[in-house]
C-alpha cells in the first residue's frame, strides 16, 4: 500500500571544500523557513561520506504544499544562495514501496 504523503528528493552536487557550507545553509533554511510551512511533514539531510553530495529528502501533505514552499518569498532568498554552492536536481513523487527489518 502506497503512503499518502509527497515525497521530494532532491539531490545537490557540490565541491568537496563546499559540502560543509551548504549543509549549514540547507539546516538554516529548514528550521527558519521549512518548518514553519503548512503541509511539512519531515526532512532529512543525507550528506555524502566523499563531501560530493547531499541528498534532501522531504515529505509534505500535498504537492501544493510543495508549490507553496518553492514560492515562498523566504524560501525563494535561500534559492540563489544554495546555487552559488550546488547543482540542483529535483523529483516528486510517492511511495510505492516501503520496507523495513
Amino acid at each position: 500500500m502506497s503512503d499518502t504523503s509527497v515525497i521530494v528528493i532532491n539531490l545537490l552536487k557540490v565541491k568537496p571544500e563546499k559540502q560543509d557550507a551548504l549543509l549549514a545553509l540547507l539546516k538554516q533554511s529548514t528550521d527558519t523557513v521549512i518548518r514553519t510551512l503548512k503541509g511539512w511533514k519531515t526532512t532529512r539531510l543525507v550528506a555524502a561520506d566523499d563531501g560530493t553530495g547531499v541528498v534532501i529528502y522531504s515529505e509534505w501533505e500535498t504537492p501544493a504544499a510543495v508549490e507553496a514552499m518553492r514560492s515562498d518569498p523566504r524560501m525563494k532568498a535561500y534559492f540563489p544562495k544554495i546555487l552559488e554552492l550546488a547543482s540542483l536536481e529535483s523529483i516528486m513523487g510517492s511511495s510505492v514501496l516501503s520496507e523495513a527489518r
